[in-house]
């Protein structure tokens, strides 16, 4: 079995992981890259579950993509919500020939070659000793890498539909990591980021984060680890030390809030008060000087008042985030919340989504102003989206945009922030002088 794999990607870094992996599945029965879903043989749409916004998206797009198919070839939709949805989803989309969960990338060569056969089917089902540690992942990126060290969530959150379409939380053993990171770092990646679903959870039996960073820390050749995403209560006094202590630990952690009430946290059954948010993101600050912090945020929740969403406004302010996801709250099928009372009117959900990306902005509009014209080391990671410039990222997880040429990916360079769009910085190597690069007179 042999051919052309066009993989679209929706959803979180996990997502994006989990494209790799299976690409990584399919390269080894002989598949190789296609850029077009009209160039491919077999064509997967890894889906986000979390919103209902982002699956009726994908729903569209698998709709489109249909269109694309080649003779013989097979569409397959992959990921969280063809776990959450399974055989239904075959039923609502006659043109989807198989369906897969997160758990069952092991088996998508046999999925494919049943859909050729004339066999619709789904794989749905929980594996809790899978890893997929066998697996090379096909990266895309010379420059830096995602190891997937955690999966699944014991959290319980009354608006996440995670532990439904990943599945209870484990861990992988800290040898596995730290070999896959030692892979890696003998490929040439300098950086790597830790992921899992509540990444500061991770325990294998014997070892916990801090050992984790610790050890990946420690790999010869990996300069710079990041982790994704952490839950705030599991900031252990040697989690902090870790991170403080390790040095190529990066300066920047992403701590999802959610809210800055404490009544709609108790809803939301977060397990943490706004006291001890605001507590765990004072102990990152005071151990790691200079700590970037940016978080998830949602509005709209159900029986939040308009003195819970002014708490939550403060809470930017005072916490000072760097950035912030922000969302309207979307009920999903099968969570708690979805049975609440005092559901939020849409318009009233809307104008605060408004209120609070503004807020938001102000914020890191101000701290990003703070830092133009200081100069930092970025590691070089690809074009920039648009335009013939390069795209590059400060261990405070800053990004960066300047001129140099495609030789300069995957290294490092030191540059000077010359302004910013309040998103993103304009740089020049830091050797540049300010009114030669249009700074200043």
């Amino acid at each position: 079995m042999s051919g052309r794999l066009f993989i679209e990607t929706y959803g979180c870094q996990m997502n994006v992981a989990d494209s790799e992996l299976m690409a990584g599945v399919l390269q080894r029965e002989g598949y190789a890259s296609a850029d077009r879903p009209d160039d491919a043989d077999v064509i997967l749409v890894n889906t986000c579950a979390v919103r209902e916004h982002a699956e009726q998206r994908v729903i569209g797009r698998v709709g489109e993509l249909k269109r694309h198919k080649r003779p013989g070839a097979v569409l397959g939709v992959v990921g969280c919500m063809a776990q959450r949805l399974g055989e239904r989803l075959l039923r609502q989309a006659p043109h989807v020939d198989f369906v897969a969960g997160p758990d069952g990338y092991r088996q998508l060569p046999s999925l494919i070659r049943r859909a050729r056969a004339g066999e619709r089917a789904a794989e749905t089902a929980f594996v809790s000793t899978e890893h997929y540690e066998d697996i090379l992942p096909v990266r895309r990126t010379a420059a830096s890498a995602w190891i997937t060290v955690q999966r699944g969530c014991d959290y319980r959150c009354t608006f996440c539909i995670v532990p439904t379409t990943r599945g209870p939380e484990r861990s992988r053993t800290l040898a596995d990591v730290v070999r896959e990171a030692e892979q890696l770092a003998a490929s040439g990646v300098t950086e790597v980021t830790l992921l899992g679903q509540t990444v500061n959870c991770y325990d294998d039996g014997d070892h916990d984060f801090a050992d984790l960073l610790r050890a990946v820390g420690a790999v010869p050749g990996i300069r710079r680890v990041r982790f994704a995403s952490p839950h705030p209560n599991d900031f252990s006094d040697r989690v902090v030390a870790a991170m403080a202590e390790v040095e190529a630990v990066c300066e920047h952690v992403h701590l999802p809030a959610q809210s800055g009430s404490s009544v709609v946290l108790r809803r939301m059954l977060r397990r943490y008060t706004r006291e001890q948010y605001l507590a765990v993101a004072a102990r990152l600050r005071a151990a790691i000087p200079g700590v970037c912090l940016s978080t998830d945020l949602i509005v709209g929740f159900p029986g939040e008042t308009d003195a819970d969403f002014a708490e939550t406004l403060s809470l930017v302010r005072e916490v000072e985030f760097d950035g912030a996801f922000t969302f309207r709250f979307s009920p999903r099928e099968g969570t708690p919340a979805t049975r609440l009372p005092d559901a939020v009117p849409d318009a009233v959900a809307a104008e605060r989504l408004e209120l609070l990306i503004a807020a938001v902005r102000a914020v890191s509009r101000a701290r990003n102003a703070a830092v133009v014209g200081t100069a930092h080391e970025v590691l070089v990671e690809q074009l920039a989206p648009r335009g013939s410039q390069l795209q590059a990222r400060t261990r405070h997880n800053r990004v960066a945009i300047l001129d140099g040429p495609a030789s300069w990916i995957g290294t490092y360079r030191t540059v000077r922030f010359t302004g910013t769009t309040g998103a993103t910085f304009s740089a020049v190597p830091a050797g540049v002088p300010l009114a030669v690069a249009g700074v200043g007179a």
